[in-house]
């Protein structure tokens, strides 16, 4: 009367799935410098919560008899875990069996572990490493199919739960799509590559021959196409990352995010906020620092650091409370806004928006960057959509000016609508274009009809008299500006300034009227 046969037997096929693609297969994997995908998840999941679904899928093969000889497993490997103590699905492609292919997989398997992410209403993390569609396959099933997966809730899932893609091999096909599609998505340095098609495809269809670092490495994607976000050293640091950023979000569209203790005082004043912006503009300051001085310590965790240079999007804390904090690199164009800056903007407020994440801007604007470079690559309209994306956010914004804001890129500052809170630092100025190239323009007839000897010292005139029509303090005295703070006092503004954001986030918990775009 005992089922005790058909239980060995459920261990038996099991033992299949745990050798992945075999001895050598494994081997071959370490020796390229990667993970298995069972190490990837032992490494991600907090220890003793992993719960696999479909083990037992797969191709078997049997005898004349009917036994099973042995079972291929399905190179899709699912299930719960749990990270950071919250439950999380996850989905790792097998590279040892078929290298990953997407199409030598059963689908169901994995479309299976994004719908239950969908349904169950928590984050999903995508461990992405597969060699794309198989041309073998088709041979074998005797025809082709129309690309796509009706019942994969790709899109849809970005608006419910969080999703991470960590690219941790070659990714070609439906699996650069599943790295990229993600609010969040890591490569690895010299071991990750994305394509389309890989090099064989490309050099068959466009007749270039690249190798696949060249074509789809993290130099290209990190720093070029903007499709991936963040770069790491190494599997670890990546899956290290993958923590990090979910610790910030909530597990759904319908909770709230996580805030935790901290120890960081909120009236924390550090002195060399007083002195960090210099007096003379055309000096640069290290904007990372500042905000380093302002939030939390140790909380800040920077995304797509190498693209879109001129802005700096993170993720932080005030006093444990997470939000999203947006800021601009004069290092880099002067932080100005182009194209690929607002690209990262727009998907990083969307970010924001969808996980209600209250929005610090530290805002150094020059304005959208000009030239026949900035008009070819559509500067003006990266301006204009991030503008569009800011409107359309619900989220409390605070703003804080600590030097420049001008020009269209300058009126993305942060949503006008409502209450419209910002701060200025005393360093701030603002206007539709700079003084120092706008006097020059509006006073030209009369500068050029001036003697040679006397236009240098009438331009000076202007700038002093025009300088003391930019100060801040004009502008405060109209209320245009709410106020004008001592830099010192940052943190403890904006600490005060979280409890009322968070107030109100209870009311914006669901979908918005759109997913993220990405």
């Amino acid at each position: 009367m005992s089922w005790k046969p058909e239980v060995d037997e459920i261990k038996r096929r099991k033992q299949f799935a745990f050798e992945l693609g075999g001895a050598e297969a494994v081997r071959k994997q370490h020796e390229a410098g990667r993970l298995t995908a069972r190490e990837r998840i032992d490494r991600l999941v907090d220890c003793g919560t992993w719960n696999e679904f479909g083990v037992l899928a797969g191709k078997a093969e049997y005898d004349a008899d009917g036994n099973l000889l042995s079972v291929r497993p399905s190179n899709a490997i699912v299930g719960t875990g749990r990270v950071g103590g919250r439950r999380v699905s996850i989905e790792a492609d097998d590279y040892t069996i078929r290298g990953g292919s997407s199409e030598a997989t059963v689908s169901e398997k994995w479309i299976y572990a994004e719908n239950y992410a969908l349904e169950m209403r928590m984050p999903l993390v995508r461990l992405v490493e597969s060699a794309g569609g198989s041309v073998r396959l088709v041979e074998q099933q005797g025809s082709t199919k129309i690309p796509g997966y009706p019942t994969w809730p790709m899109t849809v899932l970005l608006g419910y739960v969080p999703v991470v893609g960590l690219a941790l091999g070659p990714c070609a096909g439906l699996g650069a799509l599943k790295a990229a599609c993600a609010h969040f998505s890591i490569m690895v340095k010299g071991t990750s590559q994305v394509f389309a098609g890989g090099p064989p495809v490309v050099q068959r269809g466009v007749g270039s021959v690249v190798d696949k670092e060249e074509l789809g490495g993290s130099q290209m994607h990190t720093r070029q196409s903007g499709v991936i976000d963040n770069e790491v050293e190494s599997e670890e640091e990546g899956l290290a990352l993958a923590q990090k950023f979910l610790s910030y979000l909530p597990s759904n569209v319908f909770e709230l995010p996580p805030c935790i203790d901290s120890d960081d005082p909120g009236d924390r004043r550090e002195e060399e906020l007083l002195t960090i912006i210099p007096r003379e503009r055309r000096r640069v300051y290290k904007v990372r620092k500042i905000l380093e001085m302002v939030f939390d310590k140790g909380s800040i965790l920077e995304i797509a650091p190498n693209y879109g240079t001129s802005v700096v999007v993170c993720l932080g804390r005030l006093r444990g409370h997470p939000v999203g904090i947006i800021a601009n690199d004069p290092y880099r164009f002067g932080g100005g806004l182009n194209r690929p800056a607002a690209e990262k903007l727009e998907s990083f407020i969307d970010l924001c928006d969808t996980f209600h994440l209250p929005i610090v801007n530290m805002v150094d604007q020059p304005g959208t960057i000009v030239g026949v470079d900035g008009e070819r690559m559509g500067n003006v309209r990266g301006s204009v959509r991030v503008v569009s994306a800011i409107e359309q956010t619900r989220v409390p914004w605070c703003a804080i000016v600590i030097r420049r804001l001008f020009g269209l890129a300058g009126s993305g500052y942060a949503r006008l609508q409502g209450i419209n809170l910002h701060y200025a630092w005393p360093s701030a100025r603002w206007g539709s274009i700079p003084f120092e190239g706008g006097i020059a323009a509006a006073y030209r007839r009369e500068l050029e009809e001036l003697p040679e000897d006397q236009r240098e010292a009438r331009l000076q005139q202007l700038e002093i008299k025009y300088e003391r029509l930019a100060s801040p303090f004009l502008t405060a005295e109209r209320f245009r500006v709410p106020d004008v703070i001592d830099p010192r006092d940052t943190r403890p503004i904006l600490c005060n300034w979280i409890e009322d954001a968070y107030r109100t986030l209870p009311e914006q918990l669901g979908t918005k009227g759109r997913t993220m775009r990405k």
